[in-house]
C-alpha cells in the first residue's frame, strides 16, 4: 500500500504539534502540509489532493465545514471536534470519524485505522461528508458571511454588503455595490438562512436587502416594483407585497 499522502488543518500550534508527534509512528502516511487556517487548507487540498486530511472543524474565518464546501474532492476525513453530543451523533451517522478534543495516542491510531480499513475495501467516504457539510450549514443558523470561489481565489462576502440575491438556474447571483458573485446554491436556502431583519424575499427569483430600498412604487392595479439604491428594479410579486410592508413597517 503507498503512504497516505496526509495533510494537517489547524489553527492552533500545539493541537498541530501533537497531531504531528501521533503521526511519527506511523509510517505508511507521508505528511505534506499542514495549515493554520482554512483558506490555507482549502488552498492546499486542492492543489496537492492528498489522502486524508486531519481537519479541526472551529476555526476562525473558515470553519472545517465551510473549507468543505470549498472542496474540488473530499478526500478521507478525520475531524478534530469540541462539539456536543447532538453533533457527534450527526458524526456517528455519516459514518466519519471524529476526535473530541483532548484526544489521545491510542484513539486516535483507532480513527487512522478506520480509514485504512475504508480505503482498503475502496469506500469513499465523500458523499456522506459532503452530507455533513450541508446539515451542519443548514443547522448553524443565521449567515453573517458568504464564501465564493472562483478558481483558486476565495471571495468573502459579508452579507450586509449584499444589495439583492437573483436566482440564476442552479445558481444564485449575489449583487454588491462593487461586484456580482455566481455560487450554487438554493433560494430557499437563503431566504430560511439570511438575517430575517435585512432580508426578505420579494419574488420566486429575488431576495433584497431591504437597507438599500430607495422607493416602492406602484404600477398597474396590484403590482409593485421597488428600485434600489444602486438604480436596480425588482418586481414584487403579489403574495409577497404584504410580507415587504410588514417588515418595512407599513
Amino acid at each position: 500500500m503507498n503512504k497516505l499522502r496526509t495533510i494537517i488543518v489547524e489553527d492552533e500550534a500545539p493541537a498541530r504539534e501533537l497531531v504531528k508527534a501521533y503521526l511519527k509512528s506511523h509510517e505508511n502516511i507521508e505528511l505534506i502540509a499542514e495549515c493554520d487556517n482554512g483558506f490555507c487548507g482549502v488552498k492546499a487540498i486542492n492543489e496537492t489532493k492528498p489522502d486524508l486530511v486531519l481537519l479541526d472543524i472551529q476555526m476562525p474565518k473558515l470553519t472545517g465545514f465551510e473549507l468543505l464546501e470549498l472542496l474540488d474532492e473530499i478526500p478521507e476525513i478525520i475531524f478534530t471536534t469540541a462539539y456536543d453530543q447532538y453533533a457527534i451523533k450527526a458524526f456517528e451517522l455519516s459514518a466519519v470519524d471524529y476526535l473530541m478534543k483532548p484526544f489521545s495516542k491510542a484513539r486516535f491510531d483507532q480513527a487512522l485505522e478506520k480509514v485504512f480499513a475504508r480505503l482498503k475495501q475502496k469506500t469513499k467516504s465523500g458523499g456522506n461528508i459532503r452530507r455533513l457539510a450541508e446539515k451542519a450549514k443548514k443547522d448553524t443558523g443565521t449567515i453573517e458571511r458568504v464564501f465564493v470561489k472562483t478558481g483558486t481565489k476565495i471571495d468573502v462576502v459579508p452579507v450586509d454588503e449584499i444589495i439583492r440575491i437573483e436566482a440564476q438556474d442552479d445558481y444564485v447571483e449575489f449583487i454588491t455595490a462593487t461586484k456580482k458573485y455566481l455560487k450554487k446554491e438554493t433560494m430557499n436556502f437563503l431566504e430560511g438562512n439570511l438575517p430575517e431583519k435585512l432580508f426578505v424575499r420579494v419574488h420566486r427569483s429575488h431576495i433584497i436587502n431591504v437597507n438599500y430600498i430607495k422607493k416602492i412604487e406602484k404600477y398597474g392595479k396590484e403590482s409593485h416594483v421597488i428600485v434600489l439604491n444602486d438604480g436596480s428594479k425588482v418586481n414584487v410579486s403579489k403574495s409577497r407585497i404584504g410580507e415587504l410592508k410588514q417588515q418595512l413597517g407599513f
